[in-house]
C-alpha cells in the first residue's frame, strides 16, 4: 500500500465535493409480471440522467441480495427524492431506494 501523508490527507479533504448516495432495493413488486419491461424503462431514464449529468455513476447489483443497484448523483438529496420518485420502476412498486448525502474526492472515477 502506498504511503500517504497526513499533508496529503487534509489537502485532498479539502477538496472533497457533496454528492448524493442512493441505494435501490426491491420493492413488494420486483418480479410481478411486466416488471421486465418497466426495469427496461428505468435504465432507459438513468442514462438520460447520466446524459444530463445528474447521475454520475450507477451500478446495478446482480446477487440475491435486496440491494438492486446503487446510484451516485450529482445533486442534493431533496433533489434525488424527487427524481427517483418519476422513476418508473419506483412508481410500480418495483423499487424502493434510500438517499444518503456523502462525499467524493477530486480524480475519484471508475476504471
Amino acid at each position: 500500500m502506498a504511503a500517504i501523508s497526513d499533508e496529503f490527507m487534509r489537502e485532498r479533504l479539502s477538496k472533497s465535493r457533496t454528492y448524493s448516495l442512493m441505494i435501490l432495493k426491491a420493492g413488494p413488486k420486483y418480479g410481478s409480471d411486466g416488471a421486465d419491461a418497466i426495469i427496461w424503462e428505468h435504465g432507459r431514464r438513468n442514462f438520460s440522467l447520466r446524459a444530463d449529468g445528474m447521475l454520475s455513476i450507477v451500478c446495478p447489483v446482480p446477487d440475491d441480495s435486496e440491494v438492486c443497484g446503487i446510484g451516485i448523483f450529482n445533486a442534493e438529496p431533496d433533489e434525488v427524492h424527487r427524481l427517483m420518485e418519476g422513476d418508473p420502476g419506483v412508481q410500480a412498486g418495483l423499487f424502493v431506494y434510500e438517499v444518503h448525502p456523502c462525499r467524493g474526492f477530486p480524480g475519484d472515477a471508475l476504471a
